[in-house]
């Protein structure tokens, strides 16, 4: 058996590449269907497995057969789902329950990005952070909202923040629009 790679694995990660081919098919499995990104993003991000043998442990998943790439992510063949209900409790139960919470949460990253558009342009000076709701056909924005901020990080943070929430701050600010005004928020006669 190939000793991966230690550069990047934290303690506990995983440190042959059998043991890498094993968590793969348990995420496809599990996860799937799951992009190259989203595997990759996860594994690394937790230090479980180096990046070097990562790729060549989803490279030889496909040259075996169990697991295929399709144009959502690769899903598991039924051989690949063998080995997963079989060798996936040879895996420390950390590192399969740290996995799989990491795509989840990349899946759900990707999933509010399409929904929550943010871009950044950088204005002279400042940062202008452009956060777009697209309505369901695709053809019109149902809202934007322009924000200019003083520095890259700002901008960022702000850029961040509504890819995850886009629909709550679009709500939040629709009932504050929309909610009637008191006696004292109302403009005097003759004033508009």
């Amino acid at each position: 058996m190939a000793e991966a790679f230690t550069g990047g694995v934290k303690p506990g990660g995983l440190t042959s590449n059998t043991e890498i081919r094993i968590l793969l098919c348990y995420l496809i499995k599990t996860a799937g269907p799951v992009t190259r990104d989203a595997m990759q993003g996860a594994l690394l991000q937790e230090e479980l497995v180096n990046y070097f043998e990562f790729a060549d442990a989803l490279c030889e998943l496909e040259n075996q057969g169990l697991a295929t790439q399709t144009p959502a992510g690769y899903i598991i063949t039924p051989k690949g789902a063998i080995v997963a209900d079989t060798l996936s409790d040879d895996l420390p139960r950390s590192v399969r329950e740290s996995a799989i919470l990491a795509v989840i949460r990349i899946q759900s990253w990707v999933h509010k990005a399409a929904q929550n558009h943010a871009t950044i342009q950088k204005v002279g000076g400042e940062y202008q952070v452009t956060c777009v709701i697209q309505d369901e056909n695709q053809d019109a924005d149902a809202f934007r909202l322009q924000l200019t901020m003083p520095d890259a990080l700002t901008a960022n943070l702000v850029r961040n923040q509504f890819i995850a929430r886009g629909s709550e701050i679009y709500a939040g600010l629709l009932t504050a629009l929309t909610r009637p005004l008191t006696d004292a928020e109302r403009p005097p006669e003759g004033a508009l």
